[in-house]
């Protein structure tokens, strides 16, 4: 069963392609094609800009895909978010000149710019403003104060903003790449599968991506010291060693924690410790 999947164009499609390609799903081609050749798993895909994704998802023309949650509500889609990915997260916020009063500005009819015309229009209706908006093509942050008030744009770190002496006032929403599927593409038996088997790689990958397989040998006196302290995804693996001088013990642990972790193991007792990194997880 061969799995229609676009990805995006731009920004968030060096971190998916790399997800996938750790998934084993190599895709062949140069910048400017747009239907790539895929080799380890049965798919047919096309790259788009991410606004259209949503859109063509919905509709059927794709199975699944690969969208920032902004341009999901930005089209009102309705797919399946079958997992937040976390890639490029974004805030969609809102921005008036530096030196200007927010809560004045409140009081008078506004000029906005946004290339979010939906979810600007949603946020300002609830804020119970006049305004008018003007739907921008790139370049939002450039508008004030000659020709919008105000902005609704988003941005990861605010340097633009600030660049152009701007300040945020409010966080509309944020956003970051989510896989999504057509509704109906899940009722097929055969597809939903395909697609559950792709989710649960991409997911595999992921828990790889947070953990290090931690390896160690102890004494008999420390085995308990030492597995008390390993918050391993289930329990640490505990093995004898040779001539039963002791155990070797292994264990997924959260990159997070081994900073951390390693002087409390070695003071506890723990010798000959390896850290290796985990290409997928379950």
């Amino acid at each position: 069963m061969t799995l229609k999947l676009v990805l995006p164009k731009g920004r968030i499609n060096t971190k998916v392609l790399k997800l996938l390609s750790d998934c084993g799903i190599d895709l062949i081609g140069d910048e400017r094609n747009y239907r790539p050749k895929v080799y380890g798993f049965d798919l047919e895909v096309k790259l788009l800009k991410s606004q259209n994704i949503p859109s063509l998802v919905e509709i059927g023309q794709h199975d699944i895909g690969f969208a920032g949650l902004d341009w999901i509500k930005e089209r009102r889609s309705e797919v399946v978010v079958l997992k937040d990915l976390g890639f490029d997260p974004v805030k969609i916020v809102t921005c008036i000149p530096e030196t200007w009063d927010f809560n004045e500005m409140k009081s008078r009819k506004l000029i906005v710019a946004s290339e979010y015309k939906n979810v600007a229009t949603d946020y300002l209706n609830n804020l119970g403003i006049d305004y008018q908006l003007l739907r921008s093509y790139g370049a939002t942050e450039v508008f004030p104060p000659e020709d919008a008030d105000m902005i609704i744009d988003n941005t990861s770190t605010g340097t633009t903003i600030r660049a152009n002496r701007l300040k945020i006032v409010d966080v509309v929403m944020e956003s970051s790449t989510q896989f999504v599927a057509n509704a109906k593409a899940l009722e097929d038996p055969k597809k939903r599968q395909e697609i559950e088997d792709l989710l649960t790689l991409m997911q595999a990958v992921m828990n790889g991506r947070d953990r290090v397989l931690l390896e160690m040998n102890c004494g008999t006196d420390q085995i308990n010291s030492i597995v008390d302290l390993l918050p391993a995804m289930r329990y640490p693996t505990v093995s004898p060693l040779y001539q039963d001088k002791g155990f070797a013990v292994k264990a997924a642990i959260q990159k997070s924690e081994i900073r951390n972790l390693i002087p409390k193991l070695i003071e506890a007792g723990a010798t000959d410790i390896l850290e290796t990194p985990i290409r997928k997880a379950l």
